[in-house]
């Protein structure tokens, strides 16, 4: 089903631009019916950015995570029309300096044959007017460092790095460790 889609959606972004079709993007929240699409692509995401083989999360962890009672991630649908194009994950933060929350993207992803559509800018203004209407003081995400088109398009719409900050991260074998320590 899900390969079926991304094929006819490929399809339809082919004849649409040859017939001069225009886009109608929306986005939607993300509902646990939608579990196995996030999962495509968030492997889509991982071959892109070279790293699918550590993408370790099942659909049971999707739903867990996203759509229990105590989920504190949430994600969002982007449409061309009636075909899935993209998605996004994002949580809350907080900043002690604001003294406020503000919104973290932990992914933000347009299939590729959807890209230079307008699409990522839909979406990302989409979170930025969710993260301005929940009273968030900033919205942050990562980029790869060679990823050029993201930094390209990130610097388009006025986000700056802050290369003052380095991200450490403890993860695995390192967290376990640490964290059963005493």
């Amino acid at each position: 089903m899900v390969t079926w889609l991304f094929t006819y959606g490929f399809l339809f972004f082919i004849l649409s631009r040859y017939l001069g079709v225009m886009s109608e993007f929306s986005v939607r929240e993300a509902g646990a019916e939608d579990v196995d699409l996030i999962l495509a692509f968030i492997n889509e995401l991982a071959r892109y950015e070279k790293a699918e083989d550590q993408v370790v999360a099942t659909s049971e962890d999707i739903c867990n995570s996203l759509f229990s009672d105590n989920a504190r991630a949430h994600a969002l649908i982007c449409h061309d029309g009636a075909l899935p194009i993209g998605y996004a994950v994002y949580f809350y933060n907080y900043s002690t300096w604001l003294g406020r929350n503000g919104m973290y993207i932990e992914d933000l992803y347009i299939t590729p044959g959807q890209r230079n559509t307008g699409a990522g800018t839909f979406m990302l203004q989409h979170l930025a007017r969710l993260a301005v209407q929940q009273g968030c003081g900033r919205l942050e995400w990562s980029v790869l460092d060679w990823n050029e088109p993201a930094i390209s398009f990130y610097r388009k719409v006025g986000a700056r790095p802050q290369p003052e900050w380095i991200i450490y991260r403890l993860a695995g074998n390192a967290l376990q460790a640490f964290a059963s320590q005493s």
